[in-house]
């Protein structure tokens, strides 16, 4: 196959866009299978211009590609997007690349050999593809509809995959979230409702601690790359400080105030130090924390809340009980305005204290000086920092937004990522909590969380448990393992290896692979290589031809990159609100389609396209096209462009899609975001609704009920209704594995879908272990120097190794080692000699994933020089 480097791309694009030839041809085609119309033999030097978005990286920034003849030959940011305001990251440069790749899949593809080995393949025409799948899909479904899972790695049209596609068919779903961000989520969702992480207010916050995040080298809280550090340079420029925490400095060294360079995995005692701090030194909002939040409510010995029935019939609920101090008595939550935080009190002949007392009472163990001996920073450096931050909160401030008074605390939280870790959710709990304490929660200045205040419907769902005896499905949702349970699709494969195990009867038949790698992208590729086996039938949706798919798929059917319709797509950098789409700037190349297309196609043939319950009239739902002019007929099928072309019109913008694919449009931009979207304290109803969970007294009821149902000690030890430490499991392998592995994201990359784009390998070119140089001589191991890197797992003894290269790093603590994780794949040409993968030696399961059923991505390893060949 024929491998191009950026220098040979730049030097001749045409003949690379117009005329490569792959050496397999019979697998991989060659650009032989473009349309007349795409053909340089007609090519007239007409020059054109279209709006479209960024398809490479996660936060679909705006794009203007310039063309000649119909061939994109340039992207350029868009400057009416709020995102990127024109500019564009490298990836974004680079993926014109990608687009015309020679090495994508260029039709569809079917295996002619037995799985489990690199396979070997057949070209197909899209019926015959089409109906192989649907044929597999159909007869389990005529069974068990969820017995046919769909996973996603990348979805930039939910409506119609995630929702349509998925609904329509039945089918059970997977996400990558266990792998991303997804227990921060959890936590936040059950804490305080969003769906999201955490972020300061960029605007107004003069105090921010970067929480693990990669500032100039990621995105942050639900974006890509170029929006959140642009605000943080703005803030910058105001005069913003930055406390950065993290083991390595990363990118952060020009824009921290303070590094502390925290030991991998002990966050959660930083944050209850913070806590402990704050109490002590009283930058307390006693206001928020007793209206805003379940702190005051009074917590009996059982760690349940006592409550009370306020009302009768089907309006009866139960409320919590505060301590009214003028009346000397319990009453009911939101009858007093000030109830007592702290104290113990009697109530039924039982002792009681509100969770904010029992929150006190647990951190006074947790000081700064505790701290320092499980992190391995400065007591003193933590101190200050706790200090800085309360005294930065301005408790009873307020500022004027936009007309609006509204609370002034301008101190906040950046974290995303780092999020997954063994103690992930209590770890973010805690976090929240130290925001919450301030009172900088939803405050001008202060801690975000999502975008808006539109509360989750995990919200709810988190009030009360139940979990229930096996049988359960294959995603143990309900289950004694994991009450909260995002979906992790390697527990999924840890069930198929092993049904009995966890009390699972029926298992997958069918996977649809959605742009998503399971054996090169996700942890612990073992079990996926074993359960991968058990499948009946596997498709696979990609333009390119994964490691995952080498080894297991059916049929791979070829899905187009940028050059297809996605959306509707937000546009808002948090201050504006905006949507744009994704425009096909040219046609497909080769046999490729949209996967709008594909899905409809699919659909179709199995019976699902049309009528009330079909794939279109989901589309209608999502979209909210029902009951409007622009509702699709639900007995034809559509054109993509007329889709969104309806979309847009229901919208009230005249132009329909021509205004997205107008140059000098391409984003509609509603206008600035109100305070009451951003700011929770003014929205209607205040925070969307919700009641912050301080004490998360169904945690611990859901650790009660995992106790009864049997579960072992290492699924229900992180239900506790407060966030409280304990030791790391990983911290039990032998002392010889005396490093923590921690990997990252690099600028040039977007996870592994970009390590074969040449103009980004050739900026970043491969795998390497950043070590500490003291480290490293007293291990005999020089700059440059080959080494293995082993992975021991603590609860089954299990090792891994990789080789690769080591760096001298200064930034990063000494016990601490560091990989880069867009490395390890092996079918795609431009890979060779890139490295391995840090996923290749973590683990997944029990002690290697929070109670969430999302991945850690810590291990403790051992160095050597040399490889261990």
């Amino acid at each position: 196959m024929l491998k191009v480097n950026r220098r040979k791309f730049v030097k001749g694009s045409t003949t690379v866009a117009g005329g490569a030839v792959v050496a397999d041809k019979f697998l991989f085609g060659s650009l032989s299978g473009v349309t007349a119309a795409q053909s340089p033999e007609v090519a007239t030097g007409v020059e054109d211009f279209v709006a479209t978005t960024c398809w490479i990286g996660k936060q679909d920034c705006g794009m203007i590609a310039r063309r000649i003849d119909g061939r994109v030959v340039k992207f350029e940011g868009n400057p009416t997007n709020p995102r990127n305001v024109g500019t564009l990251c490298p990836k974004g440069q680079a993926q014109i690349q990608a687009l015309y790749d020679p090495n994508r899949v260029k039709w569809p593809l079917v295996r002619t050999n037995e799985k489990g080995v690199s396979g070997q393949w057949r070209r197909a025409s899209w019926d015959e593809a089409l109906d192989m799948v649907a044929d597999a899909v159909s007869e389990v479904r005529a069974r068990n509809p969820k017995l046919v899972l769909w996973q996603k790695g990348r979805s930039k049209a939910k409506d119609f995959y995630d929702d349509a596609f998925v609904k329509s068919i039945g089918s059970s779903k997977l996400g990558h979230g266990a792998f991303c961000s997804d227990v921060g989520y959890r936590a936040l969702e059950y804490t305080l409702g969003t769906h999201a992480v955490l972020h300061p207010d960029f605007r107004y916050c003069n105090y921010m601690l970067s929480w693990g995040w990669n500032i100039t080298n990621a995105g942050g809280n639900k974006f890509c790359w170029l929006t959140w550090p642009r605000h943080m340079v703005k803030a910058r420029e105001r005069g913003m400080k930055i406390a950065h925490l993290d083991p390595r400095l990363r990118s952060a060294g020009p824009f921290a105030d303070t590094w502390l360079p925290i030991r991998p995995g002990t966050d959660l005692a930083m944050a209850l130090a913070i806590c402990h701090e704050l109490i002590e030194l009283g930058h307390l909002d006693r206001p928020y924390l007793s209206t805003h939040t379940n702190a005051a409510m009074l917590v009996k010995p059982d760690g349940m809340i006592a409550k009370v029935t306020v009302g009768e019939g089907e309006e009866a609920t139960e409320v919590g009980l505060v301590w009214d101090e003028e009346s000397g008595t319990a009453v009911p939550f939101g009858e007093v305005e000030n109830p007592a935080l702290e104290g113990e009190f009697e109530v039924d002949g039982e002792t009681v204290k509100p969770g904010f007392q029992l929150f006190k009472e647990q951190v006074e163990q947790n000081t700064p000086e505790w701290a320092a001996g499980v992190t391995g920073l400065d007591a003193a450096e933590i101190a200050k920092v706790a200090r800085e931050f309360g005294e930065n909160a301005q408790i009873g401030s307020t500022i004027v937004v936009d007309g609006v008074e509204v609370p002034y605390r301008p101190v906040g939280i950046m974290a995303y990522h780092m999020a997954q870790q063994e103690l992930g959710f209590q770890t973010l709990r805690a976090m929240t909590m130290v925001s919450m304490l301030v009172g900088a929660i939803g405050a001008a200045g202060g801690q975000l969380s999502d975008f808006t205040w539109k509360i989750h419907k995990n919200y709810a769902k988190f009030e009360k448990f139940t979990v229930e005896d096996p049988p359960y499905d294959f995603v143990l949702n309900n289950s004694k393992y994991f009450p909260i349970n995002t979906g992790h699709p390697g527990m999924v494969a840890k069930v198929m290896n092993d049904p009995e195990r966890y009390g699972v009867e029926e298992l997958p038949e069918v996977a649809i692979l959605h742009m998503v790698n399971p054996l090169n992208s996700f942890p612990s590729q073992k079990e996926y290589l074993e359960s991968y086996h058990k499948f009946k039938f596997v498709a696979v949706v990609s333009p390119w031809l994964s490691e995952t798919a080498d080894y297991f798929a059916d049929v791979v059917l070829p899905a187009a990159t940028i050059e297809k319709y996605e959306g509707p797509i937000s546009a808002t950098d948090q201050y504006v609100d905006a949507k744009t789409l994704r425009i096909p700037p040219m046609e497909p190349l080769f046999e490729s389609k949209g996967e709008i297309d594909i899905y409809m196609d699919l659909c179709e043939k199995i019976g699902v396209l049309f009528g009330d319950e079909g794939y279109i009239s989901v589309v209608n739902k999502e979209l909210k096209l029902v009951d409007t002019e622009f509702a699709l007929p639900l007995d034809e099928k559509p054109v993509v462009r007329d889709i969104f072309d309806r979309w847009s019109r229901a919208q009230g913008i005249e132009e329909g899609i021509e205004f997205f694919e107008d140059p000098d449009n391409g984003t509609w931009v509603k206008g600035p975001v109100s305070p009451d979207k951003i700011y929770g304290y003014v929205a209607d109803p205040p925070f969307g609704g919700a009641l912050h969970r301080f004490y998360g007294e169904s945690l611990l009821d859901a650790q009660n009920q995992m106790k009864e149902k049997g579960a072992e000690e290492i699924y229900w030890q992180d239900y506790v209704a407060l966030p409280a430490w304990r030791d790391m499991i990983m911290d039990s392998s032998p002392s010889e594995y005396e490093f923590y592995l921690i990997s990252y994201h690099q600028i040039e990359h977007k996870q592994a879908r970009t390590s074969f784009v040449p103009m980004l390998a050739e900026l970043a070119p491969g795998a390497r272990l950043d070590i500490n140089p003291e480290s490293a001589r007293r291990l005999g191991i020089g700059d440059g120097d080959t080494v293995t890197v082993e992975s021991q797992n603590a609860v089954t003894g299990e090792t891994r190794s990789l080789v690769t290269e080591a760096t001298y790093c200064e930034a990063i603590r000494p016990d601490s080692v560091a990989m880069p994780h867009h490395f390890g794949m092996w079918t795609h040409p431009q890979n060779e000699g890139q490295g391995a993968s840090a996923n290749e030696i973590y683990f997944m399961g029990e002690g290697y994933m929070t109670n969430t059923a999302d991945q850690t991505f810590h291990v403790k390893v051992k160095v050597t020089k040399g490889s261990e060949a």
